[in-house]
């Protein structure tokens, strides 16, 4: 970049002078959550959701969800998230045998990690395997009950057995924690007049 005026003038030698303050080591913001620490991260989580519900515009709460999701992702664990990382890389590679084998180690290791659940639920659903992908779901929102991407793909997987009104209930869930997503939302609309119809 080529110096200007202003940029010359800048470039004279400093006078001598007090040390600037940014020279002292910066102290930790108590306020600011520790997104390491489970409560810290709670928190964070809470403050997201909070804001995915109030979310004015579909970019916005997209935004927000990519939050939550990278949340979600973080094992605290490097081995943990490099078996993940390798998970990932063998379903984008559609070998679903190989994503879940992998999956099973990082559960050996890290077996409350919702999202290591979640990711072999997809796997274990891509593979037509629904009730094995439904008992991970179900630990995933037992461990995180706000899992808004659990509760459709089980809505998914309900809808596929023609148990549509169990399938509405979840896809209604979804929507309350994640309100604007509107392929869900599309679901709802031609799913809820036939349900709710026979509850009449």
């Amino acid at each position: 970049m080529v110096a200007g005026p202003a940029q010359a003038q800048n470039n004279r030698p400093p006078r001598p002078g007090p040390a600037p303050e940014s020279a002292a080591p910066a102290a930790p913001d108590p306020a600011k959550p520790d997104a390491s620490q489970p409560a810290g991260r709670r928190k964070i989580l809470d403050e997201l959701f909070d804001k995915l519900v109030k979310a004015p515009d579909e970019r916005t709460a997209r935004g927000i969800a990519v939050a939550i999701e990278r949340m979600w992702m973080r094992s605290g664990s490097d081995t943990s998230d490099l078996l993940m990382t390798r998970a990932m890389q063998a379903m984008q590679a559609k070998d679903y045998t190989l994503t879940q084998e992998l999956l099973d180690r990082v559960l050996e290791i890290l077996p409350g990690w919702a999202e290591a659940h979640n990711k072999r639920a997809t796997a274990k659903f891509l593979m037509e395997d629904y009730g094995g992908a439904m008992e991970d779901i179900a630990q995933v929102l037992k461990l995180e009950p706000r899992h808004y991407g659990a509760l459709a793909g089980a809505g998914f997987i309900l809808q596929k057995t023609e148990n549509d009104k169990g399938a509405l209930q979840l896809f209604r869930r979804a929507l309350e924690l994640y309100p604007i997503q509107d392929e869900i939302r599309k679901i709802v609309e031609k799913l809820g007049p036939g349900v709710d119809g026979q509850d009449i």
